[in-house]
């Protein structure tokens, strides 16, 4: 019954984790690097681009779904249906969140957080939320979609960090924004309306030579500090921690981890030297995040049970990461 229970809760918290880490992402983009006419990495910054262009006429969401959709076939393929389930759940929420955002958030909380603070701030913020919202989603097996789908495929075959994989693409990106001309509108500071001409239609200029080039430099620096954020999210969703349980009632707690919380678990002989007592330690190798879980199960059963908690820097294996490509060949000592 416990196991049902966790199940049930595991599968809802992630996609309760996917849908905020959406939110996060697009408020992000709509509050502080669209009103800034930033240009990000990924599908996003090709979409930014292009609305960049339209002078707004072909809204980010808009473009950001038709891309998606396409480098959906290869997640469907590579890496599963349940992938695929939740990148477009993901990529629809994020398609209308980087729409519907931009039109009901209010200038005055725009102009507030980022249009005063200027681009070097706006940009750091913006990083940060888009960092922290791709990590939510993709520590919970979906993407935003884009080069996050790349770069999963990619990490599934070899050990480098998705972020890593993503700073690579977005630069090719961001730079290719030097040679798409921007159309930005003229807006009244005090109401954040377009101003509008004798005829009726909205003012515009295109972006200077030299504000582009200013912009691709926030460019780089906005997917900079977005990669180091996400690998600090995933570095810490996925850390794991390694138990030694003292127990009289080690069985039941082994039972109970083994049957209720689907982790393995090792018996150790140990001797007490004080007592001079044989004694079993469990050892337990398990996710930071399922830690308080298995500390109530511990505690409900054996109150007085005495164990060490210790965090590990890797754990290899079935349950845990997977050894991928760059080790030796063990027959021709090659790297793979």
């Amino acid at each position: 019954m416990a196991e049902l229970k966790k199940s049930a809760w595991t599968h809802v918290k992630e996609w309760l984790l996917v849908t905020l880490g959406i939110l996060i992402y697009t408020v992000g983009w709509s509050v502080f690097l669209v009103p800034n006419n930033l240009v990000g990495g990924g599908v996003t910054g090709i979409s930014s681009i292009i609305q960049y262009a339209t002078g707004g006429v072909v809204k980010i969401g808009y473009s950001y779904f038709v891309l998606n959709a396409i480098l959906l076939i290869a997640a469907f393929t590579i890496l599963g249906s349940s992938f695929g389930g939740k990148t477009i759940y993901a990529i629809l929420l994020a398609s209308f969140g980087l729409t519907f955002f931009q039109s009901v958030i209010p200038y005055e909380i725009v102009r507030t957080l980022a249009l005063e603070n200027g681009k070097l701030m706006s940009t750091i913020m913006g990083g940060i939320l888009a960092g922290v919202g791709i990590g939510m989603s993709i520590s919970q097996g979906g993407s935003t979609g884009g080069t996050d789908i790349v770069a999963l495929i990619y990490t599934r075959y070899r050990n480098v960090s998705p972020g890593r994989v993503i700073l690579f693409l977005d630069v090719i990106i961001i730079c290719s924004s030097l040679f798409v001309p921007s159309v930005v509108k003229e807006i009244d500071p005090a109401t954040g309306q377009a101003l509008l001409g004798a005829d009726g239609q909205p003012l515009t200029h295109l972006m200077p030579w030299a504000e582009k080039i200013t912009t691709v430099v926030y460019g780089l620096l906005l997917v900079t500090v977005t990669s180091y954020v996400l690998d600090l999210y995933i570095s810490g969703s996925q850390q794991s921690v390694q138990l030694f349980i003292l127990s009289k009632k080690y069985a039941e707690i082994a039972d109970a981890i083994t049957h209720d919380l689907r982790r393995g678990v090792t018996v150790l002989d140990g001797k007490g030297w004080y007592t001079q007592q044989q004694t079993e330690v469990l050892m337990v190798l398990t996710r930071k995040t399922d830690l308080n879980l298995l500390l109530r199960y511990i505690k409900a059963i054996d109150p007085e049970a005495f164990l060490s908690v210790s965090s590990v820097s890797g754990v290899y294996g079935k349950g845990f990461n997977t050894i991928k490509g760059g080790g030796k060949n063990a027959k021709n000592g090659k790297t793979v």
